[in-house]
């Protein structure tokens, strides 16, 4: 990888969350990926409440992995509440859902997500999948530098 880069991945299924982080861990060596389960701790991550006030601890992401089908506050609902953030309009939000429905694709992207990937449900397609993400994400795309704080 080219660049160092911090990931939020929002994951409400541990298996799925395990997944995404064993994966990442095979792919993208050395880049710590921050896990919180629902849209309203995301909400919370990204704002920099609570728990993740600490920004040496839960430093703000580079790029955020988001489920669509997460409790409390929807994958769209995120989404549409980071790109009325000033300082997280422009931050990388890759949807990695299991849906394959293009309703689904078409309003992610309205939203404002900047890619769409499903959920493979082999272990080595999702290496591979990661493997994908991080090859254009960490090393060939140019990222938006994180707001300060």
């Amino acid at each position: 990888m080219a660049r160092s880069a911090t990931i939020l991945l929002v994951e409400d299924d541990p298996d799925d969350a395990w997944l995404v982080c064993k994966a990442a861990q095979k792919t993208l060596l050395g880049i710590p990926v921050f896990v919180v389960p629902n849209g309203q701790e995301a909400v919370r991550y990204l704002k920099g409440e609570g728990p993740y006030a600490d920004r040496r601890a839960y430093p703000l992401p580079d790029i955020v992995l988001l489920d669509l089908d997460i409790p409390l506050l929807n994958g769209f609902e995120v989404l549409r509440w980071m790109r009325e953030q000033p300082r997280l309009k422009r931050l990388p939000v890759i949807v990695l859902t299991g849906s394959i429905q293009d309703s689904d694709a078409t309003l992610a992207y309205e939203a404002g997500a900047n890619s769409y990937l499903i959920k493979p449900t082999d272990y080595n397609q999702f290496v591979e999948t990661m493997r994908g993400f991080g090859d254009f994400w960490l090393a060939g795309a140019l990222l938006p530098d994180a707001a300060p704080q």
